[in-house]
């Protein structure tokens, strides 16, 4: 045999070799455990279930959602049918249709009280002289500005004697301002406030308001700083009057001896007052 074939047979029986010794390579992964398996099966269960329980739950609010739909509209229809055999008998009497309003029931307590602006003219008749009020549900007690308070004992009983305090914007009968004020102290009351505790003394004095005639317990105190020299409290408003806090002086002022007519009032009640000085 010649020796170039002797070569060739060589060279094919190494390569021959080299094939078998090599192992065929794969892009497929190791076989799986029985565990690993079942382990993915319960997880592949698992998301199945969720997905039918989400599906079955969309379905029944869509189901619930048509059927609440479908009885507003069988509603909705019924109406439409009542209100087309009311039309066709008004048509067939051809007459005009009658439009009944439902009217409010009124509180007949109102109607017996009298109507009150955030503020008003009071008249005080022991004293002489109108002057202006703060009409405030928010205060107890009614108070009048005093000045020169001075308590004494007239027949056993406590009295106490004082002058209007007034200042000069305040609007009065001028021959009364420094006028002195007798009148029994009917009781006293505690007023706490930041700058600590007082006892003010409590006087009864008539006093008319539009159609009001009554007796009034005002609290002494120096006001004379505030716009309003009296203050009217919810003592004096129960079971008599309500406030209109939008309007004033919704009643004319009193007259009295010395001062100015009321139809002169206007021009007072037009004197710009704050009214959150309390």
């Amino acid at each position: 045999m010649r020796p170039g074939v002797l070569w060739l047979i060589a060279g094919l029986s190494l390569s021959i070799a080299g094939c078998a010794a090599t192992q065929p390579e794969t892009n497929q992964p190791p076989p799986l455990s029985e565990a690993s398996f079942n382990a993915r099966i319960l997880e592949l269960e698992s998301q199945l279930t969720q997905q039918c329980d989400t599906r079955t739950d969309l379905h029944q609010r869509q189901f619930d959602q048509q059927q609440t739909l479908t009885a507003d509209m069988r509603e909705v229809g019924s109406l439409l049918r009542h209100l087309r055999q009311d039309v066709q008998q008004l048509e067939a009497r051809g007459e005009e249709p009658v439009i009944i309003r439902e009217e409010c029931e009124i509180d007949e307590s109102l109607t017996t009280k009298t109507l009150l602006g955030r503020s008003e003219w009071v008249g005080l008749p022991s004293l002489g002289t109108y002057l202006k009020a703060r009409v405030d549900s928010g205060a107890n007690t009614s108070s009048l500005s005093a000045a020169e308070i001075t308590r004494f004992e007239r027949d056993g009983e406590d009295w106490v004697r004082f002058k209007l305090a007034l200042n000069d914007d305040d609007v009065a009968v001028e021959s009364q301002r420094d006028k002195w004020i007798e009148a029994p102290i009917v009781r006293r009351v505690r007023i706490v406030q930041a700058s600590g505790e007082e006892s003010r003394p409590v006087i009864s004095l008539l006093m008319t308001l539009g159609p009001i005639r009554e007796n009034v317990e005002f609290t002494l105190n120096d006001r004379s700083h505030l716009d309003y020299p009296v203050l009217l409290g919810r003592r004096f408003l129960m079971d008599i009057a309500v406030i209109d806090v939008a309007d004033t002086y919704l009643h004319d002022r009193p007259e009295f001896p010395g001062g100015e007519p009321a139809d002169q009032a206007a021009e007072d009640e037009a004197v710009d007052e704050d009214d959150s000085e309390e």
